[in-house]
């Protein structure tokens, strides 16, 4: 039962003064659900301030782990704070000195506010402080302050992102990240990785090897091609991710790019042609040449890589028994292989152009139309090559991770 007030006894009887108001010392012998019940029954003249004696109100305490005493931790250990006595109000890690080229540390804060442990991993070998602030129930705050280092990685690995910052590129481009050293966590790194999309855009992660450089490499592809216009930004927490075998990463890295005009190179390798369209309508049917049948051409879809005026090309190179050593004008790179779209004046003349496949696996062309493809390819464009007897090209050489149905992709993600 509750207690209720007892009115002086020189006070007049006035039920109106004896509604139901608590006393301070009955209210602190209630149970929880007493309480609740008198709040929900509508007590409304005890008044926020008398639920709490400040005299009473213990100082609020935070602990800090690891502490100022704590030996050096693993980059990728977590940091934790705690409030007894009161809540957290302000928590924030960052690395000592000015200029520091170090990641500020990000963490969030539990429900009732009592914790709070960061969510993402530290830069090596650097001095962090933490302050942390709580306030207990009679609204005074209390300031704790620790400081640590992360250890020194032993060994280290690199990224090397693709696009780069502020390029426009073309609707087969993925977002790809290449690590100088294999990646054994590949869900570690994968949780630190983010895609921003305008207008949103249905895409995964995908893990791939290059068959050639054994370069391991993880790249964000869409369910379809870009459209026309879209802005993508990657932003990836790497610095202080264990890639495996305490290989630690140093440094966060993003980019942003554009997606520019949808080009699409179809080339049929029966019918020696190669047509091209932008926006969705055909700009030209170029004759062409590709892989003799001893030397076939790549199936499959590629995306453009790189391009130059002229590339000295050498059987050596890729590896072909039949000698050459040529420099090849006009030259869009498609493959890590080898494979290019190019021009081949050294065969125009011989009728090759829309007969004959005659070279050693690269798309050939005359002179004036390898430089008109060359001034229009960008980085990024999509060529689509049917009807060879070699088989598709794989998903780690060059980017042909289109040779997947997207349902395969998703399954190469780490966090599927």
């Amino acid at each position: 039962m509750l207690t209720r007030t007892s009115p002086p006894a020189t006070a007049p009887h006035d039920s109106r003064k004896r509604s139901s108001v608590l006393s301070v010392r009955s209210l602190r012998t209630l149970t929880v659900p007493a309480i609740a019940v008198a709040l929900l029954a509508g007590c409304q003249s005890a008044s926020k301030s008398a639920s709490v004696d400040p005299a009473d109100a213990k100082p609020a305490r935070i602990t800090i782990t690891p502490g100022s005493d704590s030996a050096a931790i693993a980059p990728d250990a977590p940091v934790k704070v705690a409030a007894s006595h009161g809540t957290l109000t302000k928590v924030r890690i960052a690395p000592d000195g000015a200029g520091s080229q170090a990641v500020t540390v990000t963490g969030a804060l539990s429900h009732a506010k009592t914790s709070w442990q960061s969510n993402r991993t530290m830069t090596p070998g650097t001095t962090y402080t933490v302050e942390a602030t709580a306030t207990n129930a009679a609204g005074k705050t209390a300031v704790q302050h620790s400081t640590f280092r992360t250890r020194a990685a032993q060994q280290v690995n690199g990224v090397t992102v693709t696009p780069s910052k502020s390029a426009t590129v073309g609707v087969g481009q993925p977002v790809s990240l290449a690590f100088d050293h294999p990646v054994t966590d590949k869900a570690a790194v994968e949780r630190s990785l983010s895609i921003s999309t305008s207008p949103k855009v249905e895409g995964s992660w995908g893990w791939v090897k290059d068959p050639l450089t054994g370069i391991e490499r993880v790249d964000w592809r869409p369910k379809t091609y870009w459209h026309k216009g879209t802005k993508v930004t990657l932003r990836a927490r790497l610095s202080g991710v264990n890639t495996g075998d305490s290989r630690y990463l140093r440094r966060d890295v993003s980019t942003t790019f554009t997606i520019g005009t949808p080009r699409i190179s179809k080339v049929d390798i029966k019918n020696h042609t190669m047509t091209v369209y932008e926006d969705g309508q055909k700009q030209k049917t170029i004759p062409i040449s590709a892989g003799q049948p001893s030397y076939p051409t790549w199936n499959g879809t590629m995306v453009v890589l790189d391009k130059a005026p002229m590339v000295n090309m050498t059987s050596e190179s890729v590896g072909i028994a039949d000698p050459y050593n040529k420099d090849v004008p006009w030259a869009v790179h498609l493959t890590t292989s080898g494979t290019y779209a190019h021009a081949a004046p050294w065969n125009e003349g011989l009728g090759y152009f829309g007969q004959s496949n005659q070279s050693h696996g690269c798309v050939g062309m005359s002179l004036a139309d390898g430089k008109w493809f060359y001034n229009r390819a960008t980085r990024g464009d999509i060529v689509e090559i049917s009807g060879s007897t070699r088989a598709t090209v794989s998903t780690g050489n060059g980017f042909g991770d289109w040779n997947l149905p997207y349902p395969s992709w998703q399954k190469l993600s780490a966090l599927r």
